[in-house]
């Protein structure tokens, strides 16, 4: 079962149905535009990406290695990101990675019908993803359900970042 969008032909194995298949598709398109990236794939890179793409960024000035990478600004060689954690949550990707001990980066992409949407990038941030959404019975007050996802970077990281929350 091939999804609607595929403009790229990358949905081969995708099997199941409702919102697992929606998941683990929406981690294949962000998987295949590392991997564009790194090839320097331009031809699907902006398969992948919608022209009016929102961008939001966190961290220190001129870190927003991404964002130049994908405006063309700068070549993927002068920073390689290379995804330690994929993590597909609801209609966002979470991708998560370092390069040595300086740089320490989270990507957060929304995926709509096999595009790329939005894109926030998080340079040197902590972040802890939560699903604000109240229980059953708390009403418009109620406790949120709890975390999602919280940056993992690797072991032996022990500088101090400042940190975010995002709500879902």
């Amino acid at each position: 079962m091939a999804m609607a969008m595929d403009p790229c032909g990358i949905a081969s194995g995708i099997r199941k149905s409702g919102e697992d298949t929606n998941q683990m598709w929406n981690k294949l398109v962000v998987e295949t535009l590392y991997e564009s990236l790194a090839l320097r794939d331009t031809e699907t890179v902006e398969k992948l990406l919608a022209g009016d793409l929102e961008w939001w960024f966190h961290g220190p000035p001129g870190s927003q290695h991404m964002m130049r990478v994908l405006t063309g600004e700068s070549d993927y060689s002068r920073f390689e990101f290379r995804p330690r954690r994929v993590t597909p949550i609801w209609g966002c990707v979470i991708a998560e990675g370092w390069e040595g001990d300086e740089a320490y980066w989270v990507h957060v992409w929304t995926v709509e019908d096999g595009t790329i949407v939005k894109f926030h990038e998080y340079f040197d941030t902590w972040l802890t993803v939560r699903d604000m959404r109240s229980l059953p019975g708390w009403g418009r007050t109620g406790r949120a359900r709890g975390t999602l996802w919280q940056s993992q970077p690797r072991y032996g990281f022990d500088r101090s970042l400042p940190g975010l929350l995002f709500a879902m």
